[in-house]
């Protein structure tokens, strides 16, 4: 093993990409919700950044992909980084240092965590949300990252393909959302039908567009090299979310009329679906995948927004059902030819390969789900979920952290 200058150098320009797309998220999300919390849920994605990014170092990494226990959880060798320099690691990534691969994979939990508060926004309280990611990151994240990345993890064994996070990252992350997100229960207004438009649009394209420029190093970047299989992944992220912005805008155009923020979320609908995908397939069959998850998740925010179920930003029609679309249509397009790591799937003569895609995908739902649930549970019991009437009415931002991002009237 030894150092590849070419391949380090693309993992850590991926890593900083990576985290960048946390803060697109922020604004993304921040623009979505009512001007007098506009500031709160920047804050929540920021957050992340600063308790995750320490966590991760501290224990996270070691429980992902320490040496492996049952095929559940990694051991405690990596404890603090003990044992993890600049020298590659022979298990995971042997032409990088190891402190790289360790640096790329904590941007993943990041903002796997931020995107669960796009469920909870404009209602719940600082202090829970805290507590509910420290919780949520140590007995959800870190375990499933170890079961389909991690050496030994027993959806690795089983041959499940994730290549950047389709499963690990949102259907965890949109499945948990859901979750929450019922537990905590809808914003005052919403069964009443009050409006609650989005707040700033144009900021939701900004976020939408750094989220789109910074998948290239989550998607491309999880090739671990700057090769050959970087640039497939790269050309199939691309693709995958052009199309879905098409389709998005196509279908939004047949029910009303063409928009912006359809735009915008058919592209990360798109990026969602490539990402267990895209190192696995040729990148024409991004177009597929594109178009499939434009006419899902399209189709399953209608269906969320006439049920009393108020994930705010639909978190769950996007990522969670976004990435459960991706992981199926995995085991359906992925070939060996690709990627020697990978396998043939249903198209290549290999239908076995969807079956273990779905056991995939059902344990991580029915895991996330109910361990989220019983999380919730226990922070409502210790601080309670949701501020006050008065505190929501006010509007976070002043009632959580005493600020405020616009002046006048804050509806």
């Amino acid at each position: 093993m030894s150092i590849n200058a070419a391949d380090t150098g693309w993992m850590l320009v991926s890593s900083a990409l990576v985290l960048f797309m946390t803060v697109g998220l922020a604004f993304f999300y921040g623009g979505l919700v009512r001007r007098k919390n506009f500031l709160s849920t920047i804050m929540m994605s920021f957050f992340c950044l600063g308790l995750i990014g320490v966590l991760w170092v501290v224990y996270g990494y070691t429980l992902a992909f320490g040496p492996d226990k049952a095929g559940l959880i990694g051991g405690f060798n990596f404890f603090g980084l003990i044992g993890v320099g600049q020298a590659p690691s022979a298990t995971y990534a042997q032409t990088i240092p190891q402190l790289a691969f360790m640096a790329f994979q904590g941007m993943f939990a990041v903002i796997t965590v931020a995107l669960i508060t796009g469920a909870v926004v404009e209602r719940i309280k600082f202090s829970a949300l805290m507590l509910f990611s420290i919780i949520w990151f140590t007995i959800v994240y870190l375990p499933v990252a170890h079961w389909v990345w991690g050496a030994g993890g027993w959806l690795n064994k089983l041959g499940a393909l994730d290549f950047a996070g389709g499963t690990v990252v949102h259907i965890a992350a949109g499945v948990s959302a859901l979750s929450l997100a019922v537990l905590l229960g809808p914003r005052k207004g919403f069964k009443e039908k009050e409006p609650m438009e989005p707040g700033n649009i144009p900021m939701v394209a900004l976020g939408a567009g750094i989220l789109w420029f910074g998948w290239f190093g989550f998607n491309a970047g999880s090739a671990l090299t700057s090769g050959g299989l970087a640039t497939s992944a790269f050309v199939a992220t691309n693709l995958s979310a052009a199309t879905a912005a098409l389709v998005w805008m196509i279908l939004s155009w047949i029910y009303r009329r063409p928009s912006l923020l359809g735009v915008v979320t058919g592209a990360v609908a798109g990026l969602v679906a490539i990402t267990p995908a895209a190192g696995y397939i040729q990148p024409i069959m991004a177009i597929p995948i594109g178009a499939g998850v434009a006419l899902l998740c399209y189709h399953m925010m209608i269906f969320r927004s006439k049920t009393n179920i108020d994930e705010s930003l639909d978190v769950w029609a996007v990522h969670g059902m976004g990435g459960t679309w991706g992981a199926i249509a995995t085991g359906i397009f992925c070939t060996s030819a690709v990627n020697s790591a990978g396998k043939n799937g249903l198209f290549y003569g290999n239908p076995k390969q969807v079956l273990i895609q779905l056991i995939g995908v059902v344990a991580v739902w029915i895991f996330a789900f109910g361990m989220t649930w019983l999380i919730g549970k226990f922070v409502d019991k210790v601080v309670g979920l949701r501020v006050s009437a008065a505190e929501e009415s006010v509007g976070l931002d002043i009632s959580q952290h005493g600020e405020r991002a616009y002046g006048g009237n804050l509806r």
